[in-house]
């Protein structure tokens, strides 16, 4: 549903844990009504338990954006919406609960001075806001033409800790413009961070005084007047987080570019706050081949709690699945959390008595609590489906996650305890696919010709469950580390409800590469990035058939990104499909492995980098079969897309248009990998590729 500017709404918190009967009756969704979801962003429980503040994300269909507010649950009373600029992000409470910090590209009129250039001028940037808690408007408590990239309250919530590239004096910038003029430096004008304490009092007495006072203290050098830097490192800060006992200061850093060409770019790193200056090289506590994310200090004051999402801790690079770990920030030594555990650790946060996290195991995502490192997760109290964005409070046993299931929409609820009973929903954004026909799903086994078990995901349209010999849509997730499962999605990524809604079985295959199954099943991928996978899915095609589920003359494909390519491979491998449907995926290795800003594991899953397996490189390229393509296709990228560049759109387009195959390109202007600019573009995608899907793929249309 569509919110205007509004200030609190009214939550239904009477909330079915079934589908309530009628339910056949019920109006079948629309593409607009899909398209008006509203996801979570962000989640964070009060340090009492008792608040709950939360970021959305939804379509601002008038101003061609996405917009993120922020909002407050607190017990009893309405939803309040504490922000409306649709740009503010990352809340974090202080730690004594009467101030919630926040990120925002809003620009503040300070921002306007004289010194900036007029790239600056035009730029929106992150910038660090307070909000009181007990009323009133948010301020920004950093200024200037520096992003501001991670922040952190001290426990004392005295001093707000953030990152910044390394500032430049005035003098600097112009030197720079007049050597340089608008050339850009690739690589060679890239800076790192420096990380920055400020004074809360001082912050917010600066915010109360004229304009003109704050205007006339600023310092020539482009940072926020009463910061003091603390620490500098060669790299960008991507995580902050401060000691308990308020010792030390934990950093986690990214490549300057954002771009993942080398894993050493991404470790731990320590400050020991007592003895903080610029010119002292911070402690490094990691040296391995993995992206860690998501840092948390332990209660103990000695452990920092981290995730990986790609590379291995252990050893050289390995894409296995994310695990919980910690390191030890005396000794450096690192530890695995429930190593036994066969699924992935999609989110976690910590209590006192350990952890609490949400784990993926095949098409489930519950929550489970351990105790420690050799623990076994013991699982939580927990209904069917996915739980997300975990939140637990350091005063207080109560819980805040994102849940949901196929047939629940997304929604935040809050438990007393850890166990999650009598857990309730605080919101109701989604409430309207609750009145909607929606459809439903299970899982679904086929065995690989090698005798691997493969999982999978049936949906089925509404009011069809379980009938056989549908139309079947196979929608291929990207990734390729992730799977499909009982959860609830409503975007231009996840439309398979739209599609079920079209008469389409959807056919979501966790063919290997996919979490939730193990790092062996995971790894199976490499070094045959496409065709392993790509028989994984054909096979689970040839059972559906076998078992009489789909219709073998109404077969369609599709995928966006890892999907695209999985797309891209399978319609040269056979010309069963009459439809496919194909989103920034690659069509060869060599080009796409020097354009993608994620090169290492490009090269991982190929077994080398493309002068060490260029037998791979050519083999896994669907571009070299290109002419067994019979299969009307229809293709989308973002022009500005480097994650998978667009040229692999453009070649794949030239080809199909030089075999005569039946095709169509849109491009998406100003759209990176994610089409998170314009929600437009999302929209026109999934209408377009339902239209084609009906265009091409037999299915008789609907009334």
């Amino acid at each position: 549903m569509k919110f205007r500017g509004f200030f609190s709404i009214t939550l239904l918190l009477l909330f079915s844990l079934s589908i309530p009967a009628g339910a056949a009756d019920k109006p079948r969704l629309t593409l607009d009504e899909f398209f008006n979801s509203v996801d979570f962003d962000y989640l964070e429980l009060s340090p009492d338990g008792n608040s709950v503040v939360l970021g959305t994300a939804r379509a601002d269909w008038n101003q061609n954006i996405f917009r993120h507010d922020l909002w407050l649950y607190r017990a009893n009373s309405p939803l309040v919406q504490l922000t409306q600029s649709g740009h503010d992000t990352d809340p974090h409470w202080s730690p004594d609960g009467k101030w919630i910090a926040f990120l925002s590209e809003r620009k503040p009129p300070s921002s306007k001075s004289e010194d900036s250039d007029d790239t600056d001028k035009n730029e929106d940037i992150n910038q660090l806001y307070l909000i009181s808690v007990s009323g009133g408007e948010a301020f920004p408590v950093t200024e200037g033409n520096e992003e501001v990239h991670a922040f952190g309250w001290s426990p004392d919530s005295r001093t707000l800790y953030f990152a910044t590239r390394t500032p430049w004096t005035k003098d600097q910038k112009e030197a720079y413009r007049k050597q340089w003029k608008d050339v850009v430096q690739y690589r060679a004008s890239e800076r790192g961070d420096q990380i920055f304490s400020l004074d809360l009092a001082d912050a917010i007495s600066r915010h109360n005084q004229s304009p003109a006072q704050a205007s006339s203290e600023k310092d020539q050098a482009d940072t926020t007047h009463g910061s003091r830097p603390v620490a500098t490192t060669p790299w960008r800060v991507a995580e902050i987080s401060v000691s308990r006992d308020a010792r030390k200061l934990a950093f986690l850093t990214t490549s300057i570019s954002e771009r993942e060409e080398k894993v050493e770019e991404f470790e731990i790193y320590t400050v020991d706050l007592a003895q903080a200056a610029p010119d002292r090289a911070p402690d490094q506590l990691t040296h391995n081949h993995a992206v860690e994310q998501r840092l948390r200090w332990s209660p103990d004051n000695r452990h920092i709690f981290f995730t990986v999402e790609v590379g291995d801790v252990t050893g050289p690079y390995r894409d296995l699945q994310p695990h919980l770990y910690w390191v030890d920030s005396a000794t450096r030594e690192v530890q695995q959390w429930n190593k036994d555990f066969p699924g992935s650790i999609n989110r976690y946060d910590v209590s006192e008595n350990g952890a609490l996290v949400a784990a993926r195991q095949g098409t489930e995502v519950p929550i489970y609590f351990v105790k420690d490192p050799a623990g076994s997760l013991a699982k939580a109290d927990s209904w069917p489906g996915t739980y997300d964005r975990i939140s637990t409070a350091e005063h207080s046993p109560r819980v805040a996650f994102v849940y949901s299931s196929l047939e629940r929409p997304t929604e935040i609820y809050l438990a007393d305890n850890p166990s999650l009973q009598n857990a309730r929903p605080i919101t109701s954004f989604n409430k309207l696919f609750t009145e909607r026909a929606l459809p439903q799903g299970k899982p679904y086994r086929w065995t690989a010709d090698d005798g691997t078990s493969v999982e999978g995901m049936l949906i089925y349209p509404p009011g069809k469950f379980e009938q056989k010999n549908l139309p079947m849509f196979t929608l291929i997730h990207g990734g390729p580390a992730d799977a499909d499962g009982n959860h609830f999605e409503a975007d231009w990524y996840q439309w398979d409800r739209l599609a079920a809604t079209q008469g389409w079985l959807v056919f979501e295959p966790n063919y290997r590469g996919s979490t939730g199954y193990g790092d062996k099943f995971l790894l199976g991928i490499v070094p045959q990035i496409v065709s392993r996978p790509g028989k994984d899915i054909l096979e689970g095609i040839d059972a559906l058939v076998k078992d009489g589920i789909a219709d073998p003359n109404r077969l369609s494909v599709g995928g966006y990104s890892y999907g695209g390519y999985m797309t891209n491979w399978l319609i040269t491998q056979t010309t069963r499909f009459k439809a496919a449907v194909t989103g920034a995926g690659a069509v060869e290795h060599v080009g796409n492995w020097g354009n993608d800003d994620t090169t290492f594991d490009d090269a991982y899953f190929l077994g080398g980098r493309p002068w060490e397996a260029p037998q791979r490189y050519h083999d896994e390229a669907a571009i070299f079969q290109i002419n067994q393509v019979k299969t009307p296709t229809h293709m989308v990228g973002g022009a500005a897309d480097i994650r998978v560049a667009v040229l692999e759109d453009y070649l794949l387009d030239r080809a199909l248009h030089e075999l005569g195959v039946p095709s169509t390109l849109l491009i998406f202007p100003g759209e990176g990998h994610s089409l998170d600019k314009n929600p437009w573009h999302g929209k026109i995608k999934v209408r377009e590729e339902l239209q084609w899907l009906q265009k091409y793929g037999g299915m008789p249309a609907m009334r």
